[in-house]
């Protein structure tokens, strides 16, 4: 059994925002595998099926970023996982618009969704980093995370998300490499 965790804020005025990317990232994950609907639980919002033989359970935190970790340890404590089996999509800003990237463990980066789970799961889970671009200038990094794409962005993320979704088969199996390259190639 795995838990993949979608990163973003509730409401929607969020809804297409750069911080979001995780959200629509699992809704992707859902839509295309013929998951179960959304139902509250564990602070957050679950649906689930099966991918690549194994029971997936994905958690679109309802609390705001910086509280994500909350609702990760409430569905870990519920289904007793292990951060092992926990994958988690999220945006970055260290990352050109669309690129994506795997890895297990390490720092948040200074992300806050990170931060949170890391502080409640620990380190050693899977983060897939979604690339969101850099603003131009620093001061105005949480008003571009919290901004929607413009519309050529939207086609780009859209194609990528989907992308992620097709594949997603690839990081319950193990094939992180396989995953990124897949990826990349298209």
């Amino acid at each position: 059994m795995f838990l993949l965790v979608g990163l973003g804020n509730p409401g929607t005025e969020y809804a297409k925002t750069r911080h979001n990317i995780g959200f629509m990232a699992v809704d992707e994950i859902v839509r295309r595998h013929s998951f179960s609907d959304f139902k509250e639980k564990f602070k957050g919002q679950i649906a689930t099926g099966e991918i690549a033989g194994e029971k997936i359970i994905i958690l679109k935190p309802a609390t705001y970023m910086n509280l994500s970790g909350e609702a990760v340890l409430s569905a870990c404590t519920f289904y007793k996982l292990k951060p092992e089996n926990v994958i988690v999509f999220h945006d970055d800003m260290d990352l050109p618009l669309g690129k994506v990237k795997v890895k297990r463990g390490g720092s948040s980066g200074g992300h806050n969704g990170l931060k949170s789970i890391d502080s409640h799961i620990g380190a050693d889970y899977l983060r897939v980093r979604i690339g969101i671009d850099h603003p131009q200038n620093k001061a105005e990094v949480v008003d571009w995370v919290l901004h929607a794409f413009n519309k050529t962005d939207t086609v780009l993320i859209e194609e990528k998300i989907k992308q992620v979704a097709e594949h997603v088969s690839l990081l319950i199996q193990n094939n992180e490499q396989t995953f990124m390259n897949r990826l990349a190639g298209q």
